[in-house]
């Protein structure tokens, strides 16, 4: 069966679940994919515009092969409101044209990756072909007000719809499973291919190097790192990625924040690390995660400290993992993670068993 797979992210951003996904299934079945962009599903906001700017000049990071087909929907950023469907169903008139071209009579899997009226307009266009909602995040909580309302609907409509679902964390499998019983739990997992080798530090190097790469946004414990800095004066907190949240003005001198960079560099970058930081809050949003860089600090043989959210409150009895209940117990969980020796941890069977293949072979979907 050919897939067409409505992803939560454009195919020119870094390859996460979604480009792993579409890659598995080519692998597996040696068909086509046509991979359609997301388009805005919420009304505008002046943060858009920080995040317009950020993404001027970006470069494309993903080459294309030759058996996908990218499309890029266009749409009026008005999808919340009553009769917006309506309105950018004339906008995809060719982009419902080149569909069926791609379908041309032949079975098709329909895979979606972000609840959208797009979305639900193809599987009442595509009615009997087997279709799929792999549920990544809770999406409402990124929208707010009417928006996200209006996400909350579409959703649950897109899940009374499709025929399987899976569930990237246990907590949105236990959401789901209240609406239908046959919700798969198919967690985050990682790419040995890109994972480099582990780096031979210096094992007399006083200075330690407690570091966290990803976005940094509303999410992010702030309060949590500076205890960490405060408890580990002449060691160094290091800080990867970009901003979107009001950063304080004065960080403490041992907390240095650094530029985003590329997936490979940002890889080699976490094997200066002696310790993964995971610093989250504990929200709406972050009770559905299941962070990447977890399985990626784990696979470069890294302890890992987090805060107690989403599927990491799950891993506090895994090896090598420290989960911090309060500012109270940063100090010994710091302490603790330093004494872990990475030696001892088989690294390769980690690799392996938390591979994407593994995941999704597991869930037996073709």
């Amino acid at each position: 069966m050919r897939l067409i797979y409505l992803s939560p992210v454009p195919w020119a951003s870094f390859a996460q679940r979604p480009h792993k996904f579409v890659q598995w299934y080519h692998e597996r079945t040696g068909e086509t994919v046509l991979w359609v962009d997301p388009y805005p599903t919420r009304l505008p906001q002046w943060a858009d515009l920080a995040r317009l700017r950020s993404s001027f000049g970006s470069q494309q990071l993903n080459s294309t092969p030759v058996w996908i087909t990218v499309l890029k929907p266009g749409a009026l950023p008005i999808e919340p409101l009553p009769g917006s469907g309506w309105i950018n169903e004339k906008i995809w008139r060719r982009l419902f044209q080149e569909i069926d071209g791609f379908v041309e009579g032949a079975q098709i899997l329909l895979a979606i990756g972000k609840p959208s009226i797009l979305a639900i307009k193809l599987l009442e266009r595509f009615k009997g072909c087997p279709s799929l909602y792999d549920a990544m995040d809770e999406f409402p909580a990124f929208y707010s007000g009417f928006s996200r309302f209006s996400m909350a609907w579409r959703e649950r409509n897109l899940v009374d719809c499709v025929d399987r679902i899976w569930a990237s964390s246990s907590a949105l499998q236990s959401r789901w499973s209240q609406h239908r019983s046959d919700v798969t739990l198919v967690r985050n997992a990682l790419d040995p291919a890109v994972i480099p080798d582990m780096s031979q530090k210096t094992i007399n190097s006083t200075r330690k190097i407690f570091g966290y790469v990803g976005t940094i946004a509303s999410w992010f414990d702030w309060g949590w790192i500076f205890a960490l800095a405060s408890a580990r004066p002449d060691d160094e907190i290091r800080l990867i990625g970009p901003v979107f949240d009001s950063l304080c003005k004065d960080l403490p001198p041992n907390v240095v924040l650094l530029p985003p960079c590329s997936h490979g560099a940002a890889l080699l970058a976490m094997r200066e690390f002696d310790v993964g930081l995971i610093p989250f809050i504990r929200n709406m949003l972050t009770n559905s995660v299941d962070p990447i860089k977890y399985y990626e600090y784990k696979a470069l043989g890294l302890p890992v400290i987090s805060t107690n959210f989403g599927e990491m409150s799950l891993r506090s009895k895994n090896d090598g993992v420290f989960i911090s209940q309060s500012l109270d117990d940063v100090a010994s969980l710091a302490n603790a993670a330093l004494c872990v020796d990475s030696k001892a941890v088989d690294v390769a069977a980690f690799r392996l068993e938390n591979s994407w293949s593994a995941r999704f072979d597991a869930a037996q979907l073709i």
